[in-house]
């Protein structure tokens, strides 16, 4: 187990300053081009929201840049007219924006569903929300209808693509709908049933609908794989901050029979439950993914793809899991992905430092240990900067200061962990607020073959849990990206939870 050195630094966002400083912190020629201060570059604040959900990128305007689209909204069951936004990648002016009656806090799925050649957005939140939106121009497609089915509706999580069910050739959305926000937290008998949804992509339409086996809730985004016999694995997980529950996985099969009661038990937690997305990567040389989850109570656990018996486990004294996970190849031991996630220090809802953990994919050890900043729940996304064939890590940290009042302040910094050089440093500004749940987004928005980053955080002070302001970032470092971004944003690059080799 080791433990970084952690250095901080305050850098502006001059072009120069980034490149010489990611030179000192990686040790190694970045082959940067000299050039002027990129000049897309910027930050944009929306005033009187908050936020938890990812960005997501596609080029809805048809520039030719990536623009953003995320989430947003006010406290639960306040309606707000800014509950998606969708942002131009170019100079941050928004693009379109839709209302809605609740926070919308799931992250986008994308796909072009009326074939104008523009990337649609599926997206889900509190009080029953799923959008399918024209990704031109935010006008809805289609809104889920809470009325049928026959049950009580709560939120809906990440959608994933699935192949057509219903025949009328557009794929289908598979999604996780559950969590009860109204119910005491250790009142069981308010704590309604989750279900695992299948939907039309085309319409909306409810096709089928299976609740989860044990009866518990569900707040985890489901992750699905495809396989040879044109089904879908699907790993799902019940339970939550205060309630035990289990990790499953069943296929795309029985959900749309509405029987999960054969679903494969993984694992179970007594007092606490599952929800980070798990993440489908192999790590046994099988050609099968293997699954890789964290439980709640401070659990990370491997599980064969192929016959879910245990690989490894480890267990955090004292820490809570509520985030997913980013794979890479951190060791430079073998060519097993190895595995980064934060814990939060302290059980719900004291949860107050966070700690940061690197498992060896083959083993199973830590390899790596250090606490950066306070509670969020965001995932690291993962480059190879250097080309060095060991992957660095980038991740958003809350920091706590104190003013000449003594008042706490809170900050919000990215920060770069090199796992060769076992250090962690802050690479550029620090903004005023902090980030809860928002992973960061990497990769080229104007296909200029050179990095560019997004990130989000809240803009108050005073509060981490906070909706009077949310700030969108990009960016531009001008570094030049080598080789494909395998884990670039929350649940992946593909944002489905696989990790693929190549």
């Amino acid at each position: 187990m080791v433990s970084p050195r952690f250095r901080m630094a305050k850098f502006s966002f001059v072009l120069w300053s980034v490149m010489l400083l990611l030179l000192i912190i990686l040790s190694s020629n970045l082959n940067c081009y000299s050039q002027e201060k990129p000049q897309s570059s910027w930050s944009v604040k929306f005033n009187g929201m908050g936020l938890f959900s990812s960005p997501r990128v596609a080029d809805f305007n048809g520039d030719g840049v990536g623009d953003i689209v995320l989430g947003a909204g006010r406290e639960e069951f306040k309606p707000c007219d800014t509950a998606v936004i969708a942002i131009n990648g170019v100079d941050g002016s928004m693009l379109w924006k839709v209302a809605n009656i609740d926070h919308v806090f799931a992250s986008a799925a994308l796909k072009d569903l009326n074939g104008d050649g523009v990337q649609d957005v599926f997206i889900g939140g509190r009080s029953a929300t799923l959008f399918a939106l024209n990704g031109k121009n935010g006008e809805i497609i289609w809104k889920f209808d809470r009325t049928k089915g026959g049950v009580k509706w709560f939120n809906f999580y990440n959608s994933q693509f699935v192949k057509d069910q219903d025949g009328d050739g557009v794929e289908d959305i598979l999604v996780s709908n559950g969590g009860n926000v109204m119910a005491e937290p250790f009142d069981k008998k308010a704590r309604m049933p989750g279900n695992l949804v299948v939907l039309s992509g085309k319409s909306g339409k409810l096709l089928s609908r299976a609740q989860v086996p044990d009866g518990s809730e569900t707040y985890m985004s489901v992750v699905a794989l495809p396989t040879d016999n044109n089904d879908y694995k699907v790993v799902y997980g019940t339970g939550g901050e205060t309630l035990g529950g289990h990790l499953y996985v069943s296929t795309l099969s029985a959900i749309m029979k509405g029987d999960l009661s054969k679903s494969i038990l993984l694992d179970t937690s007594p007092d606490k439950g599952y929800i980070g997305p798990p993440v489908l990567v192999d790590i046994t040389r099988d050609g099968v993914p293997d699954i890789i989850a964290n439980a709640v109570e401070g659990k990370l656990m491997a599980f064969n793809g192929a016959t879910y018996k245990p690989i490894w486990s480890i267990k955090v004294p004292e820490t809570e899991a509520y985030s997913s996970i980013a794979p890479g190849y951190f060791t430079g031991s073998d060519d097993i992905p190895d595995f980064f996630t934060s814990y939060a220090v302290g059980q719900w809802p004291d949860l107050g430092w966070s700690t940061q953990l690197m498992v060896d994919g083959a083993t199973g050890k830590i390899a790596f240990e250090d606490s950066l900043g306070s509670y969020q729940t965001s995932t690291p996304v993962v480059i190879d900067l250097n080309e060095d064939g060991i992957d660095e890590a980038l991740l958003n940290v809350n920091i706590e200061a104190y003013d000449q009042l003594n008042n706490k302040t809170f900050h919000n910094i990215m920060l770069v962990v090199n796992f060769k050089g076992n250090e962690v440093l802050q690479v550029w500004d620090s903004h005023p607020g902090s980030n809860i749940a928002s992973t960061p987004w990497i990769g080229d928005l104007d296909n200029d073959g050179m990095l560019d980053i997004v990130y989000c955080h809240g803009t108050n002070i005073k509060r981490t849990y906070s909706f009077t302001g949310l700030q969108v970032n990009r960016i531009a470092t001008g570094l030049p990206i080598k080789s494909p971004i395998r884990w670039g944003a929350y649940m992946g690059s593909q944002y489905d939870g696989i990790f693929r080799k190549k």
